[in-house]
């Protein structure tokens, strides 16, 4: 498990995102500081670019992505000194042509995630890492909604809710760390480490702002920016009730979700 540096990832974070997105990404950034993903880098799944625009000082070397319109936002960015609009199930590379590769947060998202992991190990060279987080099995069964039917003796009703969280959220898979290292092994990756981050009580704070960020939707909606004042004195309340969340240790148990350092096995097709 990485230790913690000091560059603050928090507030540029909370200035640029929804608290809850912000939060989470700045706790996420702080473990790629410390873990070598040599060049050629892909990034898989780059979206708009803005997490690699915020945790990496060095531009990385290929983001893809399907979608239209946030490739183009990450090619704006220039943190990619390529940008591909592709599936990653099918991707335009020749086979090892990446010395490492990393996807923040993507492949829960995705149907076909044994092709997308296949087609990882396709591309990068053999001893390339293959570094990932994704959300976990706890991640359902701790919202605190869904608990709080629970308690009260109403479980279809949480279950409902867990369902629709789910949904909204847009996660096709949230698994254990078994299933994940079996689906490594199958696209020819060896799992090297894991570990869980992110508490319950970190993830209520997600949770709850997926309800309270609404009206940050309606100002990227008109306005193009989630916050309108990305100033200290603004967000100073933001900042205080986020905080101690990020600078708080990964946890060895408990995380609702995982990150994973696998690396592509010598002789693996």
């Amino acid at each position: 498990m990485p230790g913690l540096p000091h560059k603050d990832f928090l507030f540029p974070q909370i200035s640029d995102l929804p608290y809850f997105r912000g939060l989470l990404r700045a706790v996420e950034a702080r473990f790629y500081q410390e873990i070598d993903l040599p060049a050629p880098v892909l990034d898989v799944g780059c979206g708009d670019g803005h997490f690699a625009w915020r945790a990496f000082e060095q531009p990385i070397d290929v983001g893809i992505d399907p979608w239209r319109m946030p490739i183009r936002e990450a090619a704006q960015r220039h943190i990619y000194r390529l940008t591909v609009q592709a599936d990653a199930g099918q991707m335009p590379f020749p086979a090892a042509s990446f010395a490492s590769a990393m996807s923040n947060s993507v492949l829960e998202h995705i149907p076909h995630v044994e092709m997308v992991l296949a087609e990882v190990g396709r591309v990068l060279k053999p001893g390339a890492p293959f570094v990932f987080c994704v959300p976990n099995h706890q991640f359902l069964s701790t919202l605190s909604v869904g608990r709080a039917f629970d308690r009260v003796g109403l479980r279809p009703v949480g279950n409902a809710y867990r369902s629709f969280f789910n949904r909204i959220s847009r996660h096709c898979h949230c698994n254990d760390p078994k299933t994940w290292e079996a689906r490594l092994a199958k696209a020819g990756f060896r799992l090297e480490r894991w570990w869980h981050y992110f508490p319950p009580k970190a993830q209520h704070v997600l949770e709850w702002g997926h309800y309270v960020g609404l009206p940050a939707l309606i100002t990227k909606k008109l306005l193009g920016r989630w916050i309108l004042s990305p100033t200290r004195w603004n967000l100073a309340i933001t900042e205080r009730i986020t905080r101690p969340v990020y600078e708080a240790e990964p946890v060895s148990d408990g995380g609702v979700y995982s990150f994973y350092i696998a690396r592509r096995m010598e002789g693996a097709s």
